[in-house]
C-alpha cells in the first residue's frame, strides 16, 4: 500500500519543478540533515514534506529500527547463511560488549586490532619500502580506495594493490619493486579464492627468484591457519576475522592492514572512530535528522518510485577517485537481488546501477549525458570545505565552484527562450538561431544531493563509508532484501572451474553450448598460432 501511495505522490508532483520548491522559505535547511560537521543536503530533489513523510512511513512499516537493533545486537540477520552481521563491532573501540550466540566478541576484536598495531609498527620501522596487497572484491576495493583517499597522511611504506587474475596486473605492480624490501599481504578469508591464490603464488615465486625471503615477507588476512601455514606463513603473521564480517564490509578489520601500515595505527583508529560516530548517529538520530535514513529514502524515491535506473557518485576530490567503485560493490552486491528474504519476488525494482568518477574529470566525460541526455541520472555530489594543499587553495576554490555549479545547473537548466536570447546575442537570426538554440537547451529539473564536510581526513572517511553502509542496509530492509549475501557471484565461479580443464586442453568442449565451444576453439587456435 505504501508503494501505491508513493506512486500517487509521484504523479501528483509530476508537473512541479525542483526549483519551484525553493519558493518555500528555509527549503535548504529543512531538507538537509547534519551530524557534527557533516552536512547532507537533499533539497535539490523533488521531495516535499508530504512525500518525505510517506517515505518515512516505509521505514516504520519495514520495522527498520528493530532490524537495526538486531544487527548491532549480533542477531543472525543474514538468514540465508545463518550469520550475524557485525562489521560495526570492528569499529566499536570504546563501546560495550557485543554478543553472538551468548559470546562477547569484543575481546577477540580488540586483541586482533592490537596485534595489527604491533605488526604495523614493526613494518613501519623496518626496511620494508613497499607493501603489495593481494585480494579481490572487498579484500581489494576497500583498502585500495582508502589508501588513495588518505594519501596526505602516508608516512609508512608505499602500498600497491593486485586483484585481477590477468597476469598483466601483477606483472605491472611488481615491475620496479625491490623484492628484498617488499611485504606481500595475501587477503582471502578462506585462503582458497582462485584469483587471489594464483596471484599469491606468482608473487611468492617472484620474491624467491629476486632474492627476497618469502618465509619472512608474507602476511595473511585469513581465517584458515592450516592453509596459510601450508603456504609458508606462520600464525603470528596471520590476522583473521569471523564469518559475520562480509567481504565488502571488511575494511574496518584485518583487511585494512595495508591502510594501517600506510598511515599508522593512531590514524587508523581515527578512521574507526569516524565509523563508530556514524553508527551512534544512525542508532540514535530520529527521522529526518538521521543521515543514513534520509540518504536511503532519497535513493528509494529515485530508484524504486521514480524509476531512475542508475545513480552517479561524484566526489569532488581526486583522492576519492576509487570511491564510486567501492560504493558500486557495496550497493550492487548487497541489493542487486530479485527475491525477498522469504524467497518471494521483489515487487519493485531492486538496487540501482551505481557508477561515477571524481570531479572535475567527469565533467569532460559523461556530464553531457546527465545534463542533456534522455535518461535522468540522480547525482550524489561530495565536497570538502578545504583541501590539504594550502598553497594551492585557489585550486580548491575552483573545485568547489564547479561542484556547486553542476548541481545548480542540473536543477535550474536553461529554457529555449534563454537559449534563443543567448544565440541572438551571439549575432544569429532566423532558422539558424532556432537550430542552434535548441542544441543549448537544458531541461533541468534533474535531482542531486550534496554531502559536505570540512576536510577529508581519516575520521571523515570513516563517517562517509559507514554512512553509505547504513544507507544500503536501510534500503535493503525497505525492499525486504538480504543485503548481506551474494549468491549471484557463485554460478560464474562454478562454470569457470568446469571450463578451466577445457581451456588448458585437458578436456573437450563438446558438452558446452555452441557459442562457448566456438569461442574455446577460436582461442585455442590462436594460442597455437602464437606458440
Amino acid at each position: 500500500m505504501q508503494w501505491a501511495a508513493l506512486a500517487a505522490l509521484k504523479e501528483k508532483n509530476q508537473g512541479r519543478s525542483i526549483l519551484s520548491l525553493f519558493d518555500t522559505p528555509n527549503r535548504a535547511s529543512e531538507f538537509s540533515a547534519q551530524t557534527g560537521d557533516m552536512l547532507f543536503d537533499y533539497s535539490k530533489t523533488n521531495l516535499d514534506a508530504e512525500t518525505r513523510d510517506a517515505l518515512l512511513a516505509l521505514v516504520e512499516a519495514a520495522d527498520a529500527p528493530a532490524k537495526c537493533a538486531a544487527m548491532f545486537g549480533g542477531e543472525a540477520i543474514n538468514d540465508t547463511e545463518g550469520r550475524a552481521v557485525l562489521h560495526t563491532a570492528l569499529r566499536n573501540l570504546d563501546g560495550g560488549p557485543v554478543y553472538v550466540d551468548g559470546f562477547d566478541v569484543m575481546p577477540g576484536i580488540h586483541a586482533t586490532l592490537e596485534r595489527m598495531r604491533i605488526y604495523a609498527n614493526h613494518i613501519r620501522n623496518s626496511d620494508i619500502t613497499d607493501v603489495v596487497n593481494i585480494g579481490i572484491g572487498g579484500s581489494d576495493l576497500g583498502p585500495a580506495m582508502a589508501v588513495q583517499a588518505l594519501s596526505p597522511y602516508h608516512d609508512g611504506p608505499r602500498c600497491h594493490f593486485v586483484s585481477n587474475v590477468d597476469g598483466a596486473h601483477i606483472a605491472d605492480v611488481l615491475r620496479g619493486l625491490e623484492a628484498k624490501t617488499t611485504l606481500v599481504i595475501v587477503a582471502s578469508k578462506t585462503f582458497t579464492t582462485i584469483e587471489t591464490m594464483t596471484n599469491a603464488r606468482t608473487a611468492k615465486a617472484w620474491m624467491q627468484a629476486q632474492g627476497g625471503d618469502a618465509s619472512a615477507q608474507f602476511a595473511a588476512l585469513s581465517t584458515s591457519e592450516e592453509k596459510t601455514r601450508d603456504f609458508g606463513i606462520p600464525p603470528e603473521r596471520v590476522f583473521g576475522f569471523e564469518d559475520w564480517v562480509g567481504g565488502r564490509y571488511s575494511l574496518w578489520g584485518p583487511i585494512g592492514l595495508s591502510l594501517m601500515i600506510a598511515i599508522g595505527p593512531d590514524r587508523f583508529d581515527a578512521f574507526l572512530r569516524g565509523g563508530q560516530e556514524m553508527d551512534r548517529h544512525f542508532q540514535t538520530a530520529q527521522g529526518v535528522g538521521n543521515l543514513p535514513v534520509m540518504l536511503a529514502l532519497v535513493g528509494i524515491w529515485h530508484a524504486q518510485v521514480c524509476g531512475y535506473a542508475s545513480r552517479a557518485v561524484l566526489p569532488y576530490d581526486q583522492r576519492l577517485a576509487r570511491l564510486p567503485d567501492y560504493f558500486q560493490q557495496l550497493e550492487m552486491e548487497s541489493n542487486g537481488k530479485a527475491v525477498q528474504m522469504d524467497g518471494t519476488p521483489v515487487d519493485v525494482s531492486s538496487g540501482p546501477i551505481v557508477w561515477g568518477a571524481a570531479g572535475t574529470n567527469g565533467q569532460h566525460a559523461f556530464y553531457q549525458l546527465i545534463h542533456q541526455g534522455t535518461r535522468i541520472v540522480p547525482c550524489e555530489f561530495m565536497i570538502a570545505a578545504e583541501g590539504h594543499e594550502p598553497d594551492l587553495a585557489h585550486h580548491h576554490q575552483l573545485l568547489i565552484a564547479n561542484c556547486l555549479a553542476q548541481s545548480e545547473a542540473l536543477m535550474r537548466g536553461r529554457s529555449l527562450e534563454e537559449a534563443r536570447a543567448k544565440m541572438e546575442a551571439a549575432g544569429l537570426s532566423g532558422d539558424e538561431l532556432e537550430r542552434q538554440a535548441r542544441h543549448r537547451v537544458f531541461t533541468g529539473d534533474r535531482p542531486s544531493t550534496t554531502l559536505a564536510y570540512p576536510r577529508l581526513d581519516p575520521f571523515v572517511l570513516g563517517q562517509i563509508v559507514a554512512l553509505y553502509e547504513h544507507r544500503v542496509f536501510v534500503e535493503g530492509v525497505i525492499l525486504g532484501i538480504n543485503s548481506f549475501d551474494q549468491w549471484g557471484v557463485e554460478l560464474g565461479k562454478e562454470l569457470a572451474t568446469s571450463l578451466q580443464p577445457i581451456i588448458e586442453g585437458h578436456a573437450d568442449a563438446s558438452e558446452k553450448d555452441g557459442s562457448t565451444a566456438a569461442l574455446v576453439g577460436f582461442l585455442h587456435q590462436h594460442q597455437k598460432q602464437e606458440g
